[in-house]
């Protein structure tokens, strides 16, 4: 299965980057085609392919005549509105061989998408629009969703798969990719999708249920500076409302992911991200009632349970030397 990657649109390659350090199946399992039953990708990426220039874009050219079949298109970076241009173009990459002039990113996703088997958005960027569709930003740029509509569908009839992420957690992309190989191969059902287009078993669970610190949230149990082992929501994490496995995935190799090392999440795999998250750094509004309430029982729960702590903290009374049985 051939895999157009078009990393033109408005981003930093970070998701491409991010994919080789996969291991769940990894980026060699898949082009190498070490897993039975599903085909061998044949991937096109600028940022990782041997060819260039006129040779790399051939298979590009091939799908948008209707000679490439079937093929997935991936889409890295947001989309740039290219009617709002004063002149010259937002994005692009190429030139087209009739006229030579440059073609932008908004053309070939316009000539590909409607040829492509199933269409996969990778990273925040291409999927909601991401930092550059922040307000003010002069591009008008956002998501592939936005952009080709979100009931649209590719002629399998498979919507728009979103797998959001600043980066993209590798594991994440390079599963839902073999999920669509497989899909293709006819061996998996038609991939489950929630209403923001995510993989459902990848973000049916919020950071905060995943979190190694959700103990000391329940506890009323917070941390005051960076560094603690606590709960770090009063610091500005947005887990408890963010719907993101990487706390229970890990980064690489299961290792790794923002709250596992320190950092507080800023919702960055959520459609809303980043306008509805800002300030990074400063408690999230819903946090201050929600810790309020969790202060009240919390910490009567930690009290209680410390007592208890204490008691089985002890050994019996009855294990010690003697001449007598204690027990």
């Amino acid at each position: 299965m051939d895999v157009l990657w078009i990393t033109a649109g408005l981003g930093c390659d970070g998701d491409t980057i991010a994919m080789t350090a996969a291991t769940q199946p990894s980026l060699e399992d898949l082009v190498l085609g070490t897993i039975p039953g599903v085909p061998k990708m044949v991937l096109h990426n600028p940022c990782l392919a041997y060819a260039v220039g006129d040779e790399f874009l051939k298979p590009f050219h091939r799908a948008a005549a209707g000679e490439l079949d079937p093929f997935i298109l991936v889409v890295e970076g947001s989309i740039p509105n290219e009617k709002i241009k004063a002149e010259g173009y937002w994005a692009g990459f190429g030139t087209d061989p009739t006229s030579g002039q440059p073609i932008t990113t908004c053309e070939w996703i316009d000539r590909l998408a409607p040829r492509a088997w199933a269409v996969l958005a990778a990273g925040t960027c291409a999927t909601y629009g991401g930092i550059h569709a922040m307000s003010g930003n002069p591009t008008g740029c956002m998501g592939l969703a936005d952009y080709l509509g979100w009931p649209w569908r590719s002629k399998a009839g498979i919507p728009i798969v979103c797998v959001p992420g600043c980066p993209v957690q590798p594991d994440n992309l390079m599963e839902t990719i073999l999920y669509l190989l497989s899909q293709a191969a006819g061996r998996t059902p038609m991939i489950p999708l929630d209403e923001a287009l995510r993989p459902t078993w990848l973000f049916r669970q919020t950071v905060h249920e995943g979190c190694d610190r959700g103990g000391y949230y329940e506890q009323g149990d917070f941390a005051a500076e960076y560094g603690s082992l606590k709960c770090i929501v009063k610091l500005g994490c947005w887990g408890p409302v963010v719907l993101c496995n990487v706390p229970k995935r890990g980064w690489m190799n299961g290792v790794g992911g923002c709250p596992n090392v320190g950092g507080v999440c800023i919702g960055c795999t959520m459609p809303g991200f980043p306008d509805k998250f800002m300030p990074f750094m400063d408690e999230p509004p819903g946090a201050k009632m929600s810790t309020a309430a969790v202060l009240m029982y919390g910490r009567t729960v930690r009290a209680l349970r410390n007592f208890t702590k204490s008691s089985l903290d002890r050994e019996p009374s009855w294990r010690q030397p003697g001449t007598q049985l204690r027990s």
